[in-house]
């Protein structure tokens, strides 16, 4: 089988059935057939395709993908914290977690691969892009489904800051639940009538207009769909709609969890992000 390369791994890819190297030239151009002919796909036993394998409908093949050209997130990405398990990030704005579309090499995970030699290195939670803030990752493979159901059981703790206007008809504190779906597709999630499948803690810690956050469940979008609905959208939030895309300030400020029989608890430091560089990142939304 291949392995990782570049800090990524192969790319599995469903086939209708019938001649491999026709079939991959006509779906995905004659980039991927070029690489049948170089010898850079295998199947799923790991023997290499050539231009005369034909395999039937529903097998898969393996192959590298082409990096495609991404606009450089000129922000660090400190490690706060790294044993033979873990390592806890302070994941920037900008940067999405792992790699989705058009976004690869410009991702956490392709980074701290990178960075520090760990090719199995897999997050087991997710932030947004816009986003910044506190990010684990297991560092083998074994370890990875542990610690996902760590978060998709609650038993993470993860708190956000984030700034937007003050509203004193808004009582808070207050327990936002709703329920939240987000289509394939489309960019923002929505409100919808139904059984609530998300739910947040608001507070208001300065007259200033910043809050703390304090997601119970992680649905997509789940902080700025509550802020908004609560009419109290996230300032320079490009999925709000009518947003000035001046500066985009959640941040996630801490991510606790029990483990190893002890609580761990890890806080991303202060940040500060100009508005300038805000707007010119938000437009490669």
């Amino acid at each position: 089988m291949l392995g990782v390369r570049d800090a990524l791994g192969p790319a599995r890819v469903r086939l209708n059935g019938g001649p491999v190297l026709a079939e991959l030239d006509a779906r995905f151009g004659t980039a991927a057939g070029r690489k049948v002919l170089a010898g850079e796909v295998v199947d799923s036993r790991g023997a290499v395709i050539d231009r005369d394998t034909v395999l039937p409908p529903g097998s898969f093949v393996h192959l590298y993908r082409d990096l495609p050209d991404e606009v450089p997130v000129p922000f660090e990405m400190p490690v706060l914290y790294q044993d033979d398990d873990i390592v806890v990030a302070d994941k920037p704005h900008f940067l999405a977690t792992m790699p989705r579309g058009r976004h690869v090499a410009q991702t956490a995970l392709v980074r701290l691969r990178c960075e520090l030699g760990l090719p199995e290195l897999s997050p087991a939670h997710r932030l947004d892009r816009l986003t910044a803030g506190v990010l684990l990752f297991t560092t083998r493979r074994e370890l990875r489904g542990r610690y996902q159901t760590l978060f998709a059981c609650g038993a993470v703790h993860k708190t956000y800051l984030a700034r937007a206007a003050v509203n004193p008809a808004v009582v808070l504190p207050r327990v936002v639940r709703s329920r939240i779906v987000k289509r394939r597709g489309q960019l923002q999630a929505v409100c919808e009538p139904g059984e609530p499948n998300a739910e947040t803690l608001v507070e208001l810690i300065s007259p200033q207009g910043l809050y703390r956050l304090t997601p119970r469940t992680g649905r997509t979008h789940q902080l700025r769909v509550h802020m908004a609905s609560l009419g109290l959208p996230i300032t320079g939030d490009p999925c709000t709609p009518r947003c000035s895309r001046k500066l985009m300030v959640t941040s996630a400020r801490r991510c606790s969890c029990w483990r190893s029989a002890s609580s761990s608890t890890i806080r991303s430091p202060a940040r500060a992000v100009s508005s300038s560089a805000a707007e010119r990142e938000s437009g490669h939304e």
